[in-house]
């Protein structure tokens, strides 16, 4: 195995694509559905990549996937020098936790995204 990018699926592409731009992602592929609507948006922070997907793009498709916005996936990005990437987001998202010590060694703060999916993000030591 290389690597891992989740799939994540959303109802609002644009609100998630505006979210993620404010935590330094960026838009590296996009994909538009026949009727126009954009429907998928790859976005990249360093080596971090997500892909972001519409659910009424499989709508009948993919009955297994169905739920509310979040849920109980976390996603753990580790970062290097948290403390200034924690100074900068907090001027532009809600933070849930502040930056704190672990008892497993590692700088921690997490937030929620517009589709109530709880991130952290880590440094470790």
């Amino acid at each position: 195995m290389k690597s891992i990018s989740p799939n994540i699926f959303v109802n609002d592409l644009q609100a998630t694509i505006t979210f993620y731009a404010k935590l330094g992602f960026t838009v590296t592929d996009e994909v538009t559905a026949p009727e126009g609507e954009k429907v998928f948006a790859l976005m990249t922070n360093g080596s971090v990549t997500f892909m972001f997907q519409i659910f009424a793009s499989i709508e009948g498709k993919h009955p297994m996937v169905s739920r509310a916005d979040g849920g109980s996936l976390l996603l753990y990005i580790t970062v290097d020098n948290i403390r200034q990437y924690y100074d900068y987001i907090k001027e532009h998202v809600t933070v849930l936790t502040d930056l704190e010590k672990t008892f497993y060694g590692a700088i921690e703060f997490s937030l929620c995204d517009n589709n109530n999916y709880m991130l952290t993000f880590a440094e470790h030591d």
